[in-house]
């Protein structure tokens, strides 16, 4: 158990000390905020537009990230002899890959928390076509961003610190102390008379974004220990695009999503992950704002069940896989 937590805790370090993490984390949150400043005159949906915007923000800095830190965490070490030299010590194989897989799921956690805070912004910040730009809001999150960039840069030159690590802790510290302070002790108009609010429904649509990524940190890291970068982010991709087509691809096979239909129709049905089951934005939309925390647990469920397949696909194609 110690050599687990070990290298888990070393892959989640070593994961938000790459530079392009930190850009991520940093270009999806400020595009969040970004989203809620335009006048987009959507005839009293400028909330909803926003949210979606948001929400999709997510899901596609996150689908990047989990293939970036996947290759960055297996495939790399791989490639320049870093697994080669762990394994020989007493770790498994399958120890090693679960490890580096909680690592992973740990930094895609962090990267979907600072994304949360920039989606209930954005819920928070969005107007109609009566309001306007929530200045106090973009300014105080803004200048968290900044002193997070400063306080960074202080302890790499004076202290000899790791400038990315720091500015991801810094950060997602920083962001919840701005964000905490826009919510308390500032007020939007929406329109005229009317208050601008925190949609606080978009916390369990932001864990189901969230359970998504972490199936397809699975399938990244599956595909990592066979494939480079590149080919790992098509095949994820192309998993992501079936996967969010899926009920039609089994509809205009004959099946039904109640039961029923061909076989080889259902088999592939259950063997494609279905990101409609993490995509809430539509129910949101419509009103129907009162699913039940059951279903985020139902959903948790699936993903363990999953995520479960896919690292035991990954482990025996990782035992096979020649390292020398």
């Amino acid at each position: 158990m110690r050599q687990f937590l070990t290298i888990a805790a070393n892959a989640f370090m070593e994961l938000i000390r790459q530079p392009v993490f930190l850009l991520l984390m940093t270009g999806s949150v400020l595009f969040e905020i970004f989203l809620a400043v335009p006048y987009y005159f959507a005839f009293g949906d400028e909330p909803k537009l926003v949210e979606n915007s948001t929400l999709a923000v997510m899901l596609l800095a996150g689908l990047f990230g989990a293939v970036l830190s996947a290759s960055a965490s297996l495939a790399r070490e791989i490639r320049t002899g870093t697994a080669l030299a762990v394994l020989s010590k007493p770790v498994g194989r399958a120890q090693f890959l679960l490890a580096k897989y909680a690592g992973l799921a740990a930094a895609l956690t962090v990267l979907t928390y600072m994304n949360m805070i920039g989606v209930l912004l954005g819920s928070r910040m969005a107007f109609d076509a009566y309001g306007k730009t929530d200045m106090a809001a973009l300014g105080i999150f803004g200048a968290g961003v900044a002193l997070a960039y400063a306080l960074a840069g202080f302890s790499n030159f004076f202290l000899r610190r790791p400038f990315v690590s720091d500015a991801v802790c810094a950060l997602v510290a920083l962001g919840t102390l701005a964000a905490f302070v826009i919510f308390q002790f500032t007020t939007q108009m929406e329109s005229a008379g009317t208050v601008a609010y925190v949609d606080w429904r978009l916390v369990p649509a932001g864990i189901l974004i969230l359970f998504a990524l972490w199936i397809l940190a699975a399938l990244a890291l599956a595909c990592s220990t066979r494939l480079d970068t590149i080919p790992t982010l098509a095949i994820c991709s192309a998993f992501f695009l079936i996967g969010l087509m899926s009920d039609y691809f089994y509809s205009q096979a004959g099946g039904k999503i109640s039961g029923g239909g061909p076989w080889w129709a259902s088999m592939l049905y259950t063997a494609l992950p279905n990101w409609q089951l993490f995509w809430l934005a539509d129910a949101l939309d419509t009103g129907k704002s009162t699913f039940q925390w059951a279903y985020v647990g139902k959903a948790f469920v699936y993903v363990v069940g999953y995520a479960g397949a896919a690292l035991a696909i990954g482990t025996a194609l990782f035992e096979e896989r020649e390292l020398s």
